[in-house]
Formats: structure tokens, sequence, C-alpha cells
């Protein structure tokens, strides 16, 4: 047993110690009695700034203390010897990882892109090169290391986890008159001929959609991975195109691969904007795998705190996948253990637990224009952080992006290389 002292016992200091030492096996009590502290016997940690002999101390921050969500200005440090963040000038390892856990920073940040997200590039991780580490976890364990501790139990299993977004369910089938004879017309006035004349044959039945790519899906599930699907079923707008979810052929294709992986809902882009459409879009998910939907990702990965998480607890999604950046690759939280998020505008733990992920296909190459061996070279390297630090290696394509067509010509090379990382 840890015996930890504190002046203030809180909601975020628990959060934070349980990050620390319960995921790690290590049971801790906490004690604001000083007198009481004093008189333990057994290992003993100082989280204040008082006085004990012979007892470890960090001097802590306010945050962890405080119930109001504040800026700070954060700026590298070190602790026993790891790089470390510190607030407004104050080094305390605790605080660090709550700031980079509970993304305080997205609350009150408003440089947001196009789409309303807050991107990777603004992010205080990205700004001194450790985005692609997994910080939260090397800080947990220099604080192990100071204490003459180690992980008292073994870590979990790690899981292997391929995703896959279904925001497209074809390229050219199914998607009626209209929409055939409009695309049709654009592709002949912008002079794209070769996608004309594919869309033709797809629909007269001499070729395969490029989109039907369920096959490769599938057969990754059969290789022993654990593969889950988030499928768009949002009303068709700007960006939201899937086939409409009363089609009986794009009703039958969500049944098929329900067989085969458990499918989450991918909340369509105006549901974070008009959140009763989640409701909405869930239920149509229900009604075609006659199953409870539990999992989710939001579509364009548009994250709103403390909206968006709220808005899936309300709606009893209890896992989400969506802890991660479209500009960058990395570990959003500072992590790729998955976590119970913590809800900074009720300063309190809730339970929806958030599974981080490690690389999204798109962030690779439309957004980091990275090659295929640099892609490899940058996935591999996020692959040996979660092997090391813990947690899941989780990780983002579309069954579109798989097709390899135009930009994406040799890319499935990289999905596979992915898949062998875990041989």
């Amino acid at each position: 047993m840890l015996f930890i002292y504190t002046d203030t016992i809180s909601n975020r200091l628990i959060y934070t110690l349980d990050f620390i030492f319960a995921n790690r096996g290590i049971e801790y009590s906490l004690c604001d009695d000083f007198v009481t502290f004093d008189r333990l016997d057994g290992q003993r940690f100082n989280y204040s700034d008082r006085h004990f002999e012979n007892v470890k101390k960090i001097i802590p921050s306010t945050l962890l203390s405080d119930v109001k969500i504040k800026d700070y200005i954060t700026s590298p440090s070190t602790f026993n010897g790891v790089d470390c963040l510190q607030l407004n000038d104050h080094l305390d390892p605790l605080a660090s990882i709550f700031y980079i856990l509970s993304r305080i920073e997205e609350y009150s940040n408003k440089l947001l892109d196009k789409h309303g997200r807050f991107e990777g590039k603004n992010s205080t991780l990205y700004k001194l090169g450790w985005h692609e580490l997994a910080v939260c976890d090397r800080w947990s364990i220099a604080i192990l290391d100071s204490l003459s501790l180690s992980a008292a139990s073994e870590p979990e299993e790690q899981q292997f986890i391929p995703t896959f977004d279904i925001d497209n369910a074809y390229a050219y089938k199914h998607k009626g008159i209209i929409r055939s004879s409009l695309a049709n017309l654009r592709d002949l006035i912008f002079g794209k001929t070769k996608r004309l004349m594919e869309r033709q044959q797809v629909l007269s039945g001499l070729k395969k959609d490029p989109f039907y790519t369920y096959e490769i899906i599938t057969n990754t599930k059969e290789k022993g991975f654990n593969i889950l699907l988030f499928w768009l079923l949002g009303d068709y707008g700007k960006y939201d195109k899937n086939l409409s979810y009363k089609h009986p052929k794009h009703q039958a294709l969500i049944k098929k691969m329900s067989e085969h992986a458990e499918i989450g809902i991918h909340p369509s882009y105006k549901s974070t904007s008009y959140y009763f459409y989640l409701h909405e879009e869930i239920e149509r998910l229900e009604e075609i795998i006659s199953k409870r939907v539990f999992k989710s990702r939001q579509h364009y990965l548009k994250l709103e705190f403390p909206l968006s998480y709220q808005t899936l607890i309300e709606q009893e999604i209890t896992d989400d996948y969506t802890m991660g950046y479209a500009d960058i690759a990395g570990f959003r939280a500072g992590t790729a253990r998955s976590f119970l998020w913590f809800d900074l505008s009720k300063n309190d733990v809730t339970k929806l637990r958030v599974h981080p992920f490690a690389y999204m296909d798109g962030t690779l190459n439309e957004y980091l224009n990275l090659s295929i061996d640099e892609a490899k070279e940058k996935i591999a390297k996020l692959y040996e952080e979660v092997q090391k630090y813990g947690g899941d290696f989780i990780f983002i394509w579309h069954n579109e992006t798989l097709a390899e067509k135009r930009k994406w010509k040799g890319w499935l090379d990289v999905f596979y290389f992915t898949l062998d990382l875990k041989k």
C-alpha cells in the first residue's frame, strides 16, 4: 500500500492517481491529516508543500485542487530525467498528466479549422514535438521510478484493433438516377472521362464497385483481428454522402457485415451541431442490425468539449473511438490506454470510456503527404511506443481507401504492413 498525503482531496487528484497507480496494480490510500500521515508505516508520498522527514515530495500545481476551467501557460522541463510539461512555470508531473488526459486546452481554444475541429498542430504536445509519445505513461513511470516503485501487476493484454469508417458504402452503385446523372454531368464538365467510364461499367454490371472492399475487411477478421466498423447513417448533406439508410441494398450490406464485426454509429457531420440527429441515427442502426449500439466515432473526428461527449452519454453510448487528430498522427490524450472521460464542466469522472487511436489513413496520405515508405516508418514508430508504454494499438481505415483508387494507389500495402506488425 502506498500512502499519499495531500492537503486537498479532489476528484481531479483521484482521477490522476488512478491513472498513475491503480492502472498499474498499485494500491494507494489518500490522507489529508498530516499528523496521522506522519505516523504511518510503509511507502509514503507527499503531494503538498508540507515537510515530512524521509518522504518523497512533489509540490502541487493548483490544477488538481481547482474546480474551474482555466488557461495555463505550458513550457518544457524535466522530471526525474524525463522530458515533462510544466504549467505556469511550475513542475508537477501529476498535474501535467491531468492537463493532457482531460484535454483542458480544448475547452477554451478557439483555433479551429473549417470543420470546427481543434487541430493537432495547435496542441501543446505538437508544439513541443511530443505528440507521437505516450507522455502520460512516460510521466507515470517517471513518478513510479522516483518513488522506487514498479508496476505491481502485469499489464492487461494489449489489443490490436483495426477499425473502419464506412462513409460511402459504394462509389457508384445504388445512388439513384438523380445522383448518378448529376455525377455523370459533373464528370463530363470537368473532363473526368475515366471516372465516367468506370461508373457506367459498374452500373452495367461489367465491373465491381471500387468501394466494395468488404472482403478485405472480413478477411482481416478471419486472420484473428478484432475489428470494429463505424457506419454513417445520417441524412444526405454536403459532408454526409452515404446511401440512404432506407435503401434495402444498404441495409442488407450492414446486416451482412454485422455478422463479421461489431458495428458502431458514425454520427453524421450535422449531428455535432444538431444533436437530436444522433438519436435518430443510433435508432436507425439498431433497427437494421437488431442490436443495441454502444460504440461511436464522430464523422470527420468532430469533437466539441464537453458537448459531444455529454451527448453520447445521454444517448447511452459507453465507448468512443474519436480520440485522435485528422491532421497529425500520435496520441491526442498522451496515451494509448483507454480511459474514462473526465467532464471538466462538471468536475467529475464519467462512465464514457475513451479509446485513443494512433493514426488514420487520411492523416498519413492527405494531411502529412507521406510516401508509402514514410507512412510505414511512422506507423512502426507509433506501434513501438504503444508496445513499450502500454495501451491498445487502434488505427482507422476506410473501405474506400482500401480500393487503391487514384491517390490511394499502393496504400493497401500500408494497411497490410500495419497488420503484419502484430506477428
